[in-house]
């Protein structure tokens, strides 16, 4: 009132700065002499390293690998209080992927430094932790690609720094999310930037089953 202008606040300023946070992995060291294969994976939402570490040592022939699960930079706590993490969200996405793809390749030079490996490298994931799979091996050369109920993600077939390895994509049947469709896109998509592609049909939902485990195997085997 008494002609004064009440003027609407404008909306705020979003910044976002660099900040360091330190991440955790999991190795399993062979019981047989170095040097080793080495399998690298990503855990799916809501899961930690040690979720994943469990189911990819329970792929046959891993006992030669030496494996390492690496955990996402984004802990929260489950109702249960249990820690968890999640890869990312939508906000400030472009910058979480370049976060985590250097986060990727500064656990694999640690690893080398510490652990006696071969030049062989599979990359696998599962569920939200495929995607980061598939981005690991867009940057980084690797001789295989594991890939459990998850999409290719757009960025990673136009911008590729290294040629994408062949690439084991396994789907549940009764898989409410990956779906057959996304599949099908996804074969195209990467068959259609040169990338051989094996797919693997089962039995299942959003899960680790035993006839995928068997595929995988496979696919180990054939590298290692």
């Amino acid at each position: 009132m008494n002609g004064e202008i009440h003027r609407v606040p404008e909306s705020p300023q979003v910044h976002t700065i660099e900040a360091r946070t330190h991440g955790r992995y999991l190795v399993r060291v062979p019981n047989e002499p170095p040097p080793w294969p080495l399998l690298v994976g990503f855990h799916g939402y809501a899961e930690a390293a040690g979720d994943h570490l469990n189911e990819l040592t329970r792929i046959p022939g891993t006992e030669a690998w030496l494996v390492v699960a690496i955990q996402a930079l984004h802990p929260f706590y489950t109702r249960k209080e249990r820690v968890v993490a999640s890869w990312m969200t939508r906000d400030d996405r472009e910058h979480a992927i370049a976060d985590n793809v250097d986060y990727v390749g500064r656990v694999l030079d640690r690893v080398r430094q510490e652990h006696q490996t071969k030049p062989t490298l599979v990359f696998a994931g599962f569920s939200q932790g495929g995607a980061m799979a598939y981005r690991a091996a867009a940057h980084y050369r690797a001789d295989g690609l594991i890939i459990l109920a998850a999409d290719v993600p757009p960025d990673v077939v136009t911008q590729q720094r290294v040629t994408l390895p062949p690439v084991l994509i396994g789907r549940g049947i009764r898989d409410d999310w990956y779906i057959e469709a996304k599949e099908l896109a996804d074969v195209k998509a990467l068959t259609n930037a040169g990338v051989h592609v094996d797919s693997c049909v089962f039995d299942g939902g959003h899960e680790w089953t035993d006839p995928f485990r068997t595929a995988a195997s496979t696919v180990l085997r054939r590298l290692q």
